[in-house]
């Protein structure tokens, strides 16, 4: 965990007596209340508990019912496995109460023999950045479990050192959603709720505004969306899953409210001495807000960003239903676009915008967002129809599609590009181990929130910002009533202060890997792979090496041996290392370069076709038949490569450099698995186009 307790001077001495005490202290049940040990000279330090301020009871069920309603308008039923991100402090803990109420609630029997509440697992992440971390993340677990909550705790391993004070928050963000990931996956849970609420959104759009963001980026965190995360953590755990969904459903709440909630229920919660730092942004801007802590600035905002928010839902939904009529993906790990049905100069520029993002995005697998001149460069050239010129962008390469007369575009990975290049590889799961991988019901789940949200979405009528430009989104907001003078001139100071911060922020070198580092792609960057082993390939190809059941490899063998008087394979020169090594053979991963060609067309040469006389074309029929009747493993590769030579031509140059290729120690060429080609009829080896993040970026809602 990366915060503590709040105690005085007086009190740090005796922190480790006041953890003790409070671990031994009886925690509520949702359904039920026990009192307050009000004698305990540090509770308020612990928690801000007080008997004699209880809300009335209909403000709690005011609490219950929404909470209900927004986790409906999530595709959720109380049936639905649950997981919570826990932290100890009151946001998290209101989460767990409502929670465990809409469960007890929701079900008939919510209940086990053990105690704790079906469905329903809390996440406590340790991030291991302060000594007493692993006993706070203790003591929550067990105030958390006595709800009837059951409670894992996550252990951070920073395999890179532990990140310096510049990037703490974000490095430790970055880990904590691995780790929630990682829980998920492993305990099958898909879905996970989060205790953001309306006080981080506004304190949010202070930071985009600061950062110059358009209205998308204003409009905040997603109510629900989905993530998907950078590694396969265990064997067992089908990669391919997808991602879990996050939740929101406090968006709508205060941090008051967060307060109300424990107070009401007699929960005790930590608070975070690091809030109060001044070396975070947030915190300064938590610090800030507090000065126009008016229930008119406080409700202006939210109006603001409800009203970006409205704006984003629009422009996501229009994107989606582009990018299923206009984009086309191809096998081989490129795009191509028809211009003639996108009909590009009839979408706003925010739309088109963020639809070519989505597509180069997808296609490169790189998840940093598209800002800038990058963005004007995309937007210009996605604005010229026919298209007639090339262009080298977000790390892809965009071109008029052969034979279109340029109205399709083709979207391919750019290798001459910084991209994801590291290969993941792991071992497929055992029969006992396969249980991890069952799919969950998250279909189920995001049709029943895609439904709700086409209820309550919005047309163009309803939409302020679509054609405003990134710093005038306040003053439409001022000029549509939307915001008064008041706040108006409110949220510019706030603006500018922490614009001015950023501006001269001294520079800081992180000593952990941030979450878009990337590499440039290339042969040095090979990585192996053994028979039964699967892996990604830059994030976007999902390779399996299937062992070869050695009594296939032992009559191919036999069977060229037998057919050609046992010299064939002496006289040509030629030894089939695979054939010859079995399962120790291990092959490197690198993407395809120009002598991969080459040496497919020499390889064919050999071929006994004629290829200029057309009476001798072979067909893919004969050709398939002429693989079958080979009968050595240079033979095999001769029609191999002839056929893999035909499937290639068609495929842009551009998009052939991005294909996976497998070659054994010496640089010899053994498969290139997207067009089936191998060098022996025994090498099981099988790439997929199927990048980890989809087309679009996966489940989202702002409703």
């Amino acid at each position: 965990m990366a915060r503590g307790l709040i105690l005085t001077s007086q009190a740090k001495s005796t922190s480790t007596t006041f953890l003790s005490s409070l671990s031994t202290c009886p925690a509520p049940l949702v359904s039920r209340r026990l009192s307050f040990r009000a004698s305990s000279p540090f509770a308020r330090f612990f928690c801000k508990c007080a008997r004699e301020e209880h809300c009335p009871v209909q403000v709690t069920t005011a609490y219950k019912e929404t909470f209900s309603k927004r986790m409906a308008l999530a595709g959720l039923k109380p049936h639905h496995r649950v997981a919570l991100g826990v932290s100890g402090g009151p946001d998290s803990m209101a989460l767990c109460v409502l929670a465990a109420d809409w469960k007890i609630s929701g079900l008939e029997s919510a209940g086990k023999e053990s105690g704790f509440i079906d469905g329903l697992l809390a996440i406590i992440v340790d991030h291991g950045l302060r000594a007493e971390s692993q006993e706070e993340a203790h003591m929550v677990r067990e105030r958390v479990s006595e709800m009837g909550i059951t409670c894992e705790i996550a252990c951070c391993e920073w395999k890179d050192g532990k990140p310096e004070q510049g990037n703490l928050q974000e490095a430790a963000r970055e880990m904590r959603y691995e780790m929630f990931h990682k829980v998920c996956i492993e305990q099958q849970f898909g879905i996970l709720l989060l205790a953001h609420h309306a006080d981080d959104q506004a304190e949010l759009l202070v930071i985009r505004l600061s950062r110059n963001s358009g209205v998308l980026g204003l409009a905040g965190m997603a109510f629900t969306s989905q993530f998907f995360a950078k590694h396969a953590y265990s064997q067992g755990v089908d990669p391919t899953n997808g991602g879990i969904i996050l939740v929101r459903p406090f968006l709508d709440f205060s941090k008051k409210d967060m307060y109300m909630i424990c107070q009401e229920n007699e929960q005790k919660w930590v608070e975070d001495p690091s809030n109060r730092s001044p070396l975070f942004v947030r915190n300064r801007i938590r610090m800030s807000l507090q000065k126009f802590s008016s229930s008119v600035f406080s409700s202006e905002v939210q109006s603001l960003i409800s009203a970006c928010r409205r704006t984003r839902a629009y422009v996501d939904k229009k994107c989606s239903n582009l990018l299923q009529e206009a984009v086309t993906v191809m096998g081989q790990g490129y795009a191509v676009i028809d211009l003639k049905t996108l009909n590009p100069s009839k979408v706003e520029d925010i739309c088109l915008a963020k639809f070519i993002a989505n597509v180069t995005q997808y296609i490169s697998q790189r998840q940093r967002p598209i800002r800038g001149n990058t963005s004007k460069l995309l937007l210009r050239y996605m604005r010229t129809s026919p298209c007639k010129t090339s262009l080298t962008a977000a790390g892809c390469y965009l071109c008029p599609a052969p034979g279109s007369r340029g109205t399709k575009i083709l979207v391919c990975c750019s290798v001459n590009c910084p991209l994801p290049s590291k290969v993941e590889l792991f071992y497929s799961g055992s029969s006992a181990e396969e249980k991890c991988a069952i799919p969950y019901d998250l279909k189920e789940i995001m049709e029943n929130a895609k439904t709700s949200s086409n209820l309550s979405s919005a047309d163009a009528s309803d939409v302020h910002f679509l054609n405003i430009a990134s710093g005038s989104v306040l003053d439409e907001a001022k000029r549509l009533n939307i915001i008064s003078e008041s706040t108006y001139r409110s949220v510019l100071t706030l603006r500018e202060e922490e614009t001015n911060r950023f501006k001269f922020k001294p520079d800081v070198t992180p000593d952990y890997r941030p979450k878009y580092a990337i590499e440039s792609v290339g042969t040095s960057h090979n990585q192996c792979l053994r028979p039964g082993q699967m892996g990604f390939f830059m994030n976007r190809f999902f390779i399996s090496w299937k062992p070869c059941k050695e009594h296939v490899c032992r009559e191919f063998t036999q069977e060229a041996t037998s057919s050609n008087g046992g010299l064939v394979v002496e006289a040509l020169d030629y030894k089939c290392r695979f054939c010859s090594l079995g399962h120790d053979m291990v092959a490197e991963i690198r993407h395809m370069v120009e002598s991969d060609w080459l040496y497919l067309a020499e390889l064919s040469k050999s071929q006994n076709v004629k290829k200029s006389d057309p009476d001798n074309a072979v067909s893919s029929t004969a050709t398939e038949q002429a693989l079958d009747k080979a009968s050595s493993c240079l033979d095999y590769a001769r029609v191999s490569a002839f056929r893999v030579l035909q499937l290639l031509k068609p495929i842009p140059v551009a998009a052939r450099r991005s294909l996976p290729v497998l070659v054994d120690s010496q640089g010899l060429l053994l498969s290139i698995p997207s067009v089936s080609f191998k060098h022996c009829p025994c090498l099981e080896i099988e790439a997929k186009f199927q990048p980890r993040v989809p087309l679009g970026g996966g489940h989202s809602s702002f409703i």
